[in-house]
């Protein structure tokens, strides 16, 4: 074999090894991390808030069911879920079994993409074009999994905006329908955030540059959003590949600020399209974010 042959034979065992890796032990490897976020008043208690995204659930992932049950263990003081909860029609028992134990606490969330359409197969290069014509899989049962999350005590923040109040601070919420599918209507929400408030909180599913320039303009201290699963894919040690949204690549997980002011957390997600699922570089994940003081980020 010549020169090019074994460079060839090289890159592509390289390629399926990364594959290989990324398909049977990164995509399994939930990991939970942990951000100090400063926008509380000076003198305020720490607020714990456990944010989740894209858990993608099906009915036969026992492993990831039980790893969701257990963070409950962590008892925080607020949950907030960011979306594309659901990946098959079937799955609503599964979820609840999974969110059973969190729902001991407040909690809020919106709905993503996948919890309208089911995933479906498309051509990856797809990815790199987020503005093309979509491809939907079949609708799923969306309505019928809020109702259910409410019922179990947690805020439908649908194009909401209303207070909870936690770990004795007042928590002013707004809310989206999912930007992605262009459901979102943020003039439903718009005006200056609760000024009564400890801290005031975005959460839409897709971190779109325009939503949250709008939640910025508002005065909203944090905005929480999903959907980029972080990359997915992403370069060793460098940024994602695509986000499959308006946010840039090297913002697309984890907390940043925008535009020097409000704070935005993205969460990498803890689950995949089951036609794609390979994590690399990029573990599956939920996060711990601990509202502090002003000036006193950890």
């Amino acid at each position: 074999m010549n020169t090019a042959g074994r460079l060839t034979a090289t890159v592509g065992a390289a390629g399926v090894g990364c594959l290989l890796y990324g398909g049977l032990v990164e995509r399994n490897a939930f990991t939970l991390r942990q951000f100090d976020v400063p926008v509380l008043a000076e003198g305020a208690a720490p607020l714990r808030i456990l944010h989740v995204s894209d858990l993608h659930i099906t009915a036969r992932q026992a492993r990831k069911h039980a790893w969701i049950r257990d963070l409950a263990r962590l008892e925080p003081d607020l949950v907030v879920n960011t979306g594309d909860t659901l990946s098959a029609a079937d799955a609503i028992p599964a979820v609840m079994h999974s969110l059973e134990p969190l729902l001991a606490f407040p909690g809020v969330f919106v709905p993503g993409n996948n919890d309208y359409y089911a995933p479906k197969p498309k051509n990856p290069v797809r990815y790199f074009f987020p503005e093309s014509n979509r491809v939907h899989g079949e609708r799923l049962p969306w309505p019928e999994l809020a109702r259910a999350m409410a019922a179990g005590g947690w805020t439908d923040l649908t194009h909401v905006r209303t207070v909870l109040e936690a770990a004795s601070t007042k928590v002013a919420f707004a809310g989206t329908d999912d930007p992605h599918l262009r459901k979102a209507r943020y003039e439903r929400i718009a005006g200056p955030a609760e000024p009564a408030a400890g801290v005031r909180i975005g959460v839409t599913h897709s971190p779109e540059p325009a939503l949250l320039e709008a939640f910025a303009r508002d005065g909203y201290d944090l905005l929480l959003a999903g959907h980029t699963h972080g990359g997915q894919i992403r370069v060793p040690f460098g940024p994602a590949i695509v986000t499959n949204c308006g946010i840039d690549r090297r913002r697309a997980r984890w907390l940043h600020q925008w535009d020097g002011g409000m704070y935005f957390h993205i969460c990498s997600g803890l689950g995949t399209n089951p036609y794609a699922p390979v994590r690399f570089c990029c573990r599956p994940e939920a996060t711990l974010l601990t509202l502090v003081p002003r000036g006193g980020r950890g």
